[in-house]
């Protein structure tokens, strides 16, 4: 892979005293994937590689990809394409914003070289037909196609080593082990549970948390890891109470909640994923849901945006 996307794996594991958990006799782990690369951060690392190395053995064409107005991955892709001296396409969803202001992401998006194609939220739901895929090959030329968040079988595999690096890096104890991560497509989830299933011993179960409303994951992930691996893999299961009313939604209690966990450790949450993920885990540790001597890793997926 060029140098310029050169990742600093593994990333760090770093334990966080937080009272919240501490009194209920549980111990607080944060996976720093947002340390991985200064502009291809976390899940966007793991979930690129793979499918930026066959992009390459597959001659220059370039990257055409999904996501909504402020997606982070379109905001990766854009990146990785202008560090890789490849052209970038961002077919984003609402043709409603084509004519408004670039929001800050999108502008990033802009600013790295990414073509940003707008289209109606109708459309955009058709992003994995076939005939909607020719109209933009036929618009946009001859381009290698990355699936809406990157998820797809070579995304699954490049995040099981998020699983793998767990899995040796966590600290040795007697009582169960939780990792939790915040999900978009999916991906990201699919992969971490079967990394944390490889190997002997018991495996930490994979705890997702989505952040869009709806309930379709469960399905989503289970596609993606058969993809990957031929069948349902490993100890993994979601919880949908932390979404907030949907993506790149907020309510006053997890705006609370973030500005706390701020002042309290000196760490700004990225509001889409990460903060949900946290005060999901927060909740859950003061109901009780985690047996007394639990550890629980969260895995930072991003930065917060600037």
């Amino acid at each position: 892979m060029h140098t310029a996307l050169r990742p600093v794996l593994p990333s760090p594991l770093q334990e966080l005293h937080d009272e919240r958990f501490a009194r209920r006799d549980v111990r607080l782990l944060l996976k720093r994937d947002d340390l991985i690369h200064p502009e291809l951060p976390g899940n966007k690392w793991r979930k690129l590689e793979l499918n930026l190395r066959a992009a390459a053995e597959s001659g220059p064409r370039p990257l055409l990809t999904f996501g909504g107005a402020y997606s982070n991955h379109l905001r990766a892709t854009a990146a990785a394409g202008r560090l890789l001296g490849l052209a970038t396409i961002g077919v984003v969803r609402g043709d409603e914003l084509a004519g408004q202001p670039l929001n800050p992401v999108l502008a990033r998006c802009a600013a790295d070289g990414m073509r940003l194609h707008f289209v109606s939220r109708s459309d955009y739901r058709r992003k994995a037909d076939p005939a909607l895929l020719d109209a933009l090959r036929a618009r946009f030329g001859d381009c290698y196609v990355i699936p809406e968040g990157g998820s797809n079988r070579l995304a699954v595999l490049g995040c099981r080593e998020l699983g793998r690096e767990l899995r040796t890096g966590l600290p040795a104890t007697s009582g169960p082990q939780v990792v939790g991560v915040a999900c978009g497509t999916g991906g990201t989830l699919a992969g971490l549970a079967a990394g944390l299933a490889s190997g002997p011993g018991p495996r930490p179960r994979a705890l997702g948390f989505p952040v869009l409303r709806g309930g379709f994951l469960t399905a989503e992930v289970t596609a993606l890891q058969t993809a990957a691996f031929g069948a349902r893999t490993g100890d993994w299961e979601l919880n949908e109470r932390f979404h907030c009313g949907g993506y790149a939604r907020t309510t006053p209690e997890l705006t609370a909640f973030a500005d706390d966990f701020a002042h309290r450790h000196g760490l700004v949450l990225d509001r889409v994923y990460v903060a949900k993920l946290l005060y999901g885990l927060t909740t859950l540790a003061e109901e009780g849901t985690f047996a007394p001597g639990s550890t629980v890793t969260a895995v930072i997926t991003g930065p917060a945006a600037p």
